[in-house]
Order: C-alpha cells, then structure tokens, then sequence
C-alpha cells in the first residue's frame, strides 16, 4: 500500500515537471493565440523559406536558432503564452502586408493564370506539389490536443468549452491572414507570383523589410509552439521509462540537443519548400483532415448517408487522396533540386 502511494506521489510530482501537464490554468485566449501561432505559417521547417526574404539562405540561422536555446527552457506552454501571443499578432500584421500591398499595387501588366508547366505531366506533379504545400500550411491542429491539456478541466466545466471558443477565434483570425494573401495575391501577379509574395511585391522596402521581420518574430513562436510537445514526449520518456530524475540538468542537455538538431538541418538542407510539401502530404494530411473524421465516426457514429456521415467521409476520400498525391509531386521537386544540391548552401 505504501509503496503504491510512493509510485502515485512521484507520478504527480513528474505531471508537475513536465511542460504540458505542469500547469493547467490556461485561459481560452491562450488556445486562440496559441492555435493562430501554430496555424498561421509553415512553422518550423519553413525558417529557412522566411530567411529567404532577407537575404540571410547559415550564419543568421544560427542566429535564430541562439533565442531558442534560451526560450526552450521556458518550462511549459503557459510561460510562452507572450510569446505565443506577439507571434500571433505578427502573423496577421505581414499577412495584412502581403495582401493590402498587393491590393495597392494593382494587377501586373500581362498577367497570366494559366498553369506554370507547360507539359501534363508537369502540371500534374505542380498540381501535387501545391497541395502538399497547403495541408503544411493548415496544419497546427496537430498540437491542439497539447493546447486543450493546458486549460483546467473539471466534469461540471470541461476544457473542451474554452478550448472551442478559443479554436472558433483562430480560425477567424487564421481565415483574415489566408483567403485574402491567396486569392489578391494571385489576382494581381498571376502565376509570376514568387514563392513567397513579399519578395513580389518588391516596394516600399521599408515595408517588406518590416514584414520580413514580423515573419521571423512569427516563426520564433511558433517554433516553441511546435517544441513543446517534443519537449514533452522526450522528458517523459526519460523520466517515466528511463527512470532519470526530473532536474534543470536533464531539461538543458535534451531540449539544448533538439534545439542544436533542427538548426543543423535548417542550415543543410536548402529545399525546404519541398520538403514542406512532402511532409504536409505524408505527415499532416492523415492528422489534420482524415483522421480527425474517422475518430468522430467511431465514437459519435452518425447514421449512414445523414449529413454528418457524408461530410466525414467526403473528407477522409480527399485526405487519402492528398497524402498519395502531395508526396509524389514534392518528391519529384526534390529530385530535381537534388542535381545542383550542395550541403549547407
């Protein structure tokens, strides 16, 4: 009996240290914000994609990744929530930039909608490529179960209230940044649009540098957004199975170690763009728009052919189809890249 109680006490004492489950007095403004700044962007991968607008390809990567070996020792999701927040505001202040901007400018002289590829073949694989870029770019419900352990919860007041109203107003926030930057942006450069739409729009410098700035303040939060929860899943493990003692020492050597690992890879690999796809396409598209959906049949199982039933299974249909095919398309991309590829480039 006693030693039960001694394995239960030191369960809740490592609950406590560990970053998503030691403090859940999160209110339903930190999900709004922390899901903005988890759905807004690429995240992470996309750091060197967002140094390309300043002209910055290792030394300035090495740069971004020196906040982080001192944010990622902040102790859990509420400490960042400042963080998390200023992140969020940045991404809607550039995605206001791009698209307003573009607005300012008017349609370019010969526009042109029609696909870039000349060839089906190349159409295709564009078309693939595309996709995958998109389900990166809509995937922050991958870290919505970690934001949700953060609000308390209680049978009279379950955190799925606060947690939805504060979903509701990301994804209110997360529609004013996306539809306006795709559908203007396209509107006014057409197909000549680079694959990131400041560096388009070109004038007034000093506003698409300022932009450029709000977009690394960006992906610093949602970094920490995204590290978390690795965060957690690495100090569980070695606390719970490995049996390590829960210490500021355990903490500096493995969140230092991944902070170290991802700035490595930021500034080896120079095609991110396509990895963003491949990964959106293999990784994110089964979490955020199928898997989701067979879970909801599972436990609610709506009845057959109803309009909840259809819905679910319309987008589990388009899931699959997008994990085959955005990986196809980005894996095609990277072959090409591949010929003139160079290490730290």
């Amino acid at each position: 009996m006693l030693e039960d109680e001694q394995k239960a006490s030191r369960g809740k004492d490592i609950d406590n240290w560990l970053p998503i489950t030691s403090s859940r007095d999160a209110k339903w403004w930190y999900s709004a914000f922390h899901n903005v700044t988890a759905m807004v962007g690429s995240g992470v991968l996309a750091l060197p994609y967002a140094m390309a607008g300043l002209g910055w390809t290792t030394y300035f990567i090495m740069i971004f990744a020196s906040c982080h070996f001192v944010l990622s020792h902040l102790p859990n999701f509420n400490s960042i929530s400042g963080v998390s927040f200023s992140a969020a505001a940045m991404s809607l202040t550039y995605s206001t930039i791009a698209w307003i901007g573009s607005a300012h400018k008017g349609v370019v002289a010969d526009v042109d909608y029609k696909y870039k590829d000349s060839t089906t073949t190349g159409k295709f694989f564009h078309f693939c490529h595309a996709l995958g870029e998109v389900a990166f770019a809509y995937a922050g419900h991958n870290v919505v179960l970690e934001i949700q352990a953060t609000i308390p919860s209680t049978p009279e007041k379950p955190s799925k209230g606060p947690m939805w109203k504060g979903v509701m107003f990301a994804y209110m926030i997360v529609a004013i940044c996306y539809f306006p930057v795709a559908l203007v942006g396209y509107r006014v450069f057409g197909n000549s649009v680079a694959d990131n739409i400041l560096i388009t729009l070109e004038k007034p410098g000093w506003l698409i540098a300022a932009a450029n700035i709000f977009v690394v303040i960006h992906v610093v939060g949602s970094y920490q957004i995204y590290a978390i929860p690795v965060f957690d899943m690495m100090e569980t493990l070695l606390v719970k199975k490995l049996k390590f003692t829960p210490c500021f020492r355990l903490r500096l050597i493995t969140r230092t170690s991944y902070v170290a690992f991802t700035m490595f890879i930021a500034m080896m690999i120079p095609f991110f763009g396509s990895l963003m796809a491949f990964l959106g396409g293999l990784a994110f598209a089964p979490t955020t728009y199928f898997l989701p959906c067979i879970m909801w049949l599972a436990v609610y199982k709506p009845k057959m052919f109803s309009l909840s039933w259809c819905s679910n299974w319309i987008c589990i249909v388009l899931g699959v189809v997008l994990m085959i095919l955005a990986p196809i398309g980005a894996l095609r991309q990277i072959i090409l890249q591949a010929k003139t590829y160079k290490l730290f480039s």
